[in-house]
């Protein structure tokens, strides 16, 4: 970190795998906290497949200056830093290998001024790689939030996730599921897609709590599409702040 940087809390969000809505989640959680009255941060980490940016409806480039890089700010005041936020066209693919991306990761660190925050969410790229391990190794973590989904092969992803944060020594706070039922617009009843969760049941395996259950949303989803995340329900991880909150 910089001199012109005071970050309080640093909190990852990550998961075994893709496809599992880590970036909501993050986003949730981003949004949840801003509306708490929290200075509020989110570094997108995930830089092959950065969302973040899209989500919160930015699409102009971050400024520099001879000293530092600066975030930019969504609608709501959450400062944001991407790799989308730095190329010509958002669109752009990054075609770099494993050491580069780990190197931009520790610049959104080391040289984006991001003034005063009291919670920073950092959005990670899925497995155990090389970003992972650079965010691990380069930044104190107050703690990580792992994303599943309730299929039988949670088990799998929770467990590489918790064995990479042990090995690292870095903190676990506990277990959300993403996409674990679907309310029926007429009943009212949960729709388990997926079948019968298996998530409390792996992260029990480890010793830890399942934080917060995130349903299909369609109004979520929408939000998410059109870069209005900020007006979503974040009720939904009501859990895992509270837990951020008591840290």
């Amino acid at each position: 970190m910089n001199d012109a940087s005071d970050i309080k809390k640093v909190i990852g969000v990550v998961s075994g795998k893709g496809g599992v809505g880590k970036s909501l989640v993050t986003s949730l959680l981003a949004c949840a906290m801003n509306r708490q009255g929290k200075s509020t941060a989110l570094l997108d980490a995930d830089v092959t497949g950065p969302s973040i940016p899209k989500m919160f409806g930015i699409h102009q480039r971050a400024e520099a200056d001879d000293n530092y890089m600066y975030p930019v700010s969504s609608i709501g005041g959450i400062k944001v830093m991407s790799l989308n936020l730095l190329v010509e066209h958002e669109t752009d693919p990054v075609i770099w290998r494993g050491p580069v991306i780990a190197g931009l990761i520790q610049q959104f660190w080391k040289d984006v001024n991001w003034g005063n925050v009291d919670y920073m969410f950092i959005d990670m790229p899925p497995g155990t790689g090389d970003v992972p391990l650079t965010v691990f190794q380069s930044i104190k973590l107050d703690g990580i939030i792992i994303t599943a989904t309730p299929q039988e092969l949670v088990s799998m992803i929770v467990s590489k996730a918790v064995n990479m944060a042990k090995m690292m020594n870095v903190p676990i706070l506990g277990v959300v599921e993403n996409m674990s039922y679907v309310r029926c617009p007429h009943c009212g009843e949960a729709i388990e897609l997926f079948g019968p969760s298996h998530t409390a049941e792996a992260a029990a395996e480890h010793g830890l709590p399942l934080l917060d259950r995130i349903p299909v949303d369609p109004q979520i989803a929408s939000f998410s599409d059109s870069g209005h995340i900020e007006k979503a329900d974040t009720s939904v991880i009501a859990n895992t702040i509270q837990t951020i909150l008591n840290l």
